[in-house]
């Protein structure tokens, strides 16, 4: 009897360290000494982050403080979506800039039929917002892995749930 082993696609961001990014990046805002008297903010709301900044050279300085750390608590930086900065109360600008969850449709279209022209024999679905690939052999799988990793998409992506069946 073969075994069959699979792997899932997945984009996700841990919301945890996300919080725990933005917290330090409000504490550091709070503390710099270029920010005293600064309406300069960071507002997360659990799945979106509101940057506010005094103009529009400050609102760079609090992307810089959060992009720092995020990238210290090994978020990847190709998870945040920026929107366009617009002016706010009292004389600021904010940005929302939203976090990327999950595959949608067209990627998962094209992981798919990146790994269909790998002719590899595996099987490809697409289950919601994640990519399954099954196969019997091993080595197809991790050339599959390797494939995708090749392949630049502007999102994180993870390769979880490795199964044998």
């Amino acid at each position: 009897m073969a075994k069959e082993n699979t792997f899932d696609i997945v984009s996700r961001v841990d919301m945890q360290e996300v919080r725990n990014a933005v917290d330090q990046s409000i504490r550091e805002l709070r503390t710099r000494f270029d920010f005293k008297g600064s309406k300069s903010d960071i507002i997360f709301d659990g799945e979106e982050i509101l940057l506010v900044g005094d103009d529009e050279f400050k609102l760079k300085n609090v992307i810089d403080i959060l992009e720092t750390k995020m990238v210290k608590r090994e978020i990847n930086l190709k998870a945040l979506r920026y929107g366009k900065i617009e002016p706010g109360a009292k004389d600021t600008v904010r940005q929302k800039v939203s976090l990327v969850q999950g595959l949608d449709k067209d990627r998962a279209k094209v992981i798919t039929k990146l790994v269909k022209d790998s002719k590899l024999k595996v099987q490809v679905s697409i289950q919601g917002d994640q990519v399954r690939i099954s196969g019997k052999n091993r080595d197809d799988l991790q050339a599959i892995i390797q494939i995708i990793k090749d392949h630049d998409f502007d999102i994180p992506l993870q390769f979880v749930n490795y199964r044998t069946y």
